[in-house]
């Protein structure tokens, strides 16, 4: 099987400049498009260290991995709102616009919720699946605002995520086309402590959408 290869790029957003890294399939379209977010001390190259970009392209999709404004290579960018209140949700619209996305599947662990709530929200068209990591910002939106989306969801939290992992669990469970994938003896990037676990739950549901 060939193995797919990771390559960077800069796209800009509303003047912008942002980092990306990316992986396709070696031999194949993409069957999907996935975008990947990151927590605040983290930045695309956990998804590059831990092998999610290529793992995706070898499953037959097509992986993008960003820095978010103000973080890694995109640290120059201007951040669209202040640390743990909710972006536009037109951000990321315009990062899925940039780098021609179309529909995606959104991974957003952490920090990236103040991104993703809102772009699920305001565009859930967009949205092919969403997976969030233990997110901020799931309080800052009603029950009957999560009831009234129908995207396909993978809950991703780590056990002992007592704070973040069991708050965003509590106000994500009202999407209600949701699974959960729980990380037994995690912490809060549960991603980073079970990576196998991870992976197999996340391409699992995947091949669930295709």
């Amino acid at each position: 099987m060939a193995t797919s290869q990771v390559t960077v790029g800069t796209t800009t957003v509303d003047g912008q400049t942002l980092f990306y890294r990316q992986a396709n399939p070696a031999q194949q379209a993409p069957k999907l498009s996935v975008l990947l977010l990151h927590g605040i001390r983290f930045s695309s190259e956990t998804w590059l260290n831990l092998q999610t970009l290529s793992k995706l392209a070898d499953a037959g999709y097509r992986a993008v991995a960003i820095d978010l404004p103000g973080f890694g290579h995109s640290k120059e960018a201007t951040v669209p709102a202040p640390v743990g209140q909710p972006a536009p949700g037109g951000f990321l619209k315009a990062v899925c616009e940039a780098l021609q996305l179309g529909r995606v599947v959104v991974i957003s662990p952490s920090l990236s919720g103040m991104y993703s709530l809102p772009f699920l929200f305001q565009h859930s068209q967009l949205v092919q699946a969403f997976v969030p990591v233990a997110p901020i910002c799931t309080e800052k939106f009603p029950a009957t605002q999560y009831a009234s989306i129908k995207t396909p969801t993978l809950i991703v939290y780590g056990d002992q995520d007592s704070q973040l992992g069991e708050m965003s669990l509590n106000n994500l469970k009202n999407l209600p086309n949701h699974k959960v994938l729980l990380l037994k003896g995690a912490g809060h990037a549960c991603y980073l402590d079970k990576p196998e676990e991870w992976h197999l739950g996340l391409l699992d549901f995947l091949k669930s959408l295709e």
